[in-house]
């Protein structure tokens, strides 16, 4: 059975099963579906942190092999910052159209502020560990990311002195990514209780009284994903979007269900070489998009968020703030580090515009929800600017791209007379 077959029969499952969980009042259903679709995402993340650091130590070497290295990084920034800033162009714009914190019945006594909340000064200082064994215990994806580029750049400049250390980070990174095929492969389960969970905790009251934010967020998403994204492939890269959603699809459903950028990060570079992409390309782009490229959680959720907190606490917002909201998508957005949530990126959007942090509270009891297309929409732009980058860079292998099939989970051998592709610009 074609894996995106199991994802949309564990879907089905888990709405069924927590409708029964939630309608029947079972608390062993419920307790059930948390513990399987809690273990499902636990180990997804049992592996972030060692994956992270060896990923992008083994991305910027990887760098040494490609041409004009120096170029495709620069050229895959500037995409990630173009794409951010239309994002959140279009969160803003629906949320004025919208009104989403009109006729809530929400008030400010309904917030409460988080116990940790972003600032800018949190978030410069917070990039420099103290120690190295620290933001491997705490997961603070940020912090191993700055550990991995100063290893990877300091790998470059020894050279073949570093050849032992890259060999062994390049096994350890197959290891984790082996393993983590194996839990990829149990996402049809971990789908049933996830989302059975999400129907039997939250239900369809609470997604009533947000209705109109809920919606903000989805239609936002989908405008990006289904047509900003196939627009810039049409007319920048000049590819199909059919054949990109095709091979992207399978990354896109583990984000939607997983709520991990970088737990779905081995499935998303897969399916980028696959659509043509150089591998030695990819394994840079994509790590590095996992924990940065983020259009969902970082521009499209904190505009339409902030608007959407203005309203409840009656504080207008001018011409200037949503200029700022549209900076800090495109400068903040690190601070996501694709893990699930983005309540960092969110308090570091309201403590630039000066709006009460209380505002958190009130979407912390709908984020599982957002968080799902928010992360698909993460992991749609990871694989996108690859393709783009490529195609314009003249690297992009088009008949693999064309002939790239819809179910890329499966790890077959490449055909035998397949042609490598030049990693030339």
């Amino acid at each position: 059975m074609p894996f995106w077959a199991q994802i949309l029969i564990g879907l089905a499952l888990g709405v069924l099963l927590g409708w029964i969980a939630r309608s029947q009042d079972l608390s062993w259903l419920v307790t059930t579906l948390e513990k399987v679709g809690g273990t499902f995402v636990g180990l997804l993340k049992l592996a972030v942190a060692p994956l992270v650091f060896f990923a992008i130590l083994v991305s910027i070497t990887n760098l040494r092999k490609v041409n004009n290295a120096a170029r495709l990084a620069s050229r895959t920034l500037l995409w990630f910052m173009i794409t951010s800033l239309i994002a959140v162009a279009i969160g803003l714009a629906i949320g004025l159209v919208t009104n989403p914190g009109a006729g809530t019945g929400l008030s400010p006594a309904d917030g409460e502020a988080p116990e940790k909340t972003g600032s800018w000064i949190d978030f410069l200082t917070g990039i420099v560990p103290t120690d190295v064994i620290t933001p491997f215990t705490e997961l603070n994806v940020l912090q191993i990311v700055f550990m991995a580029a100063v290893a990877g750049i300091a790998a470059l400049q020894l050279g073949e002195k570093a050849q032992p250390i890259l060999t062994l980070s390049e096994s350890v990174l197959e290891l984790l990514q082996k393993a983590l095929w194996w839990v990829i492969r149990l996402a049809p389960i971990g789908t049933v209780g996830l989302i059975g969970n999400a129907i039997a905790t939250y239900g369809w009251n609470l997604i009533g009284k947000y209705a109109t934010f809920t919606v903000d967020i989805y239609v936002g998403c989908l405008i990006v994903l289904f047509g900003v994204y196939p627009a810039l492939l049409a007319t920048v890269a000049k590819v199909g979007p059919v054949q990109f959603f095709k091979g992207a699809w399978p990354a896109i459903q583990l984000a939607f269900v997983s709520r991990s950028s970088v737990g779905t990060m081995p499935l998303t570079q897969k399916v980028t070489e696959r659509l043509g992409v150089p591998k030695e390309y990819a394994s840079f782009a994509v790590p590095f998009g996992a924990t940065t490229k983020m259009d969902g959680c970082a521009a499209i959720y904190p505009a339409i968020a902030a608007i959407f907190v203005a309203q409840i606490f009656d504080v207008p917002l001018g011409v200037g703030d949503y200029l700022l909201i549209a900076f800090v998508s495109v400068v903040g957005s690190a601070a996501t580090a694709g893990l699930t949530g983005a309540t960092v990126m969110l308090t570091l959007t309201l403590s630039t515009l000066g709006l009460p942090m209380e505002g958190v509270g009130l979407l912390l009891a709908i984020d599982p929800i957002l968080d799902m297309i928010r992360t698909a929409t993460n992991v749609a732009g990871q694989a996108l600017i690859p393709v783009i980058v490529a195609s314009r860079e003249k690297i992009l292998d088009r008949e693999k791209y064309d002939a790239v099939h819809a179910s890329p989970v499966d790890e077959t051998p490449e055909p035998k007379d397949a042609r490598p592709v030049p990693a030339t610009v």
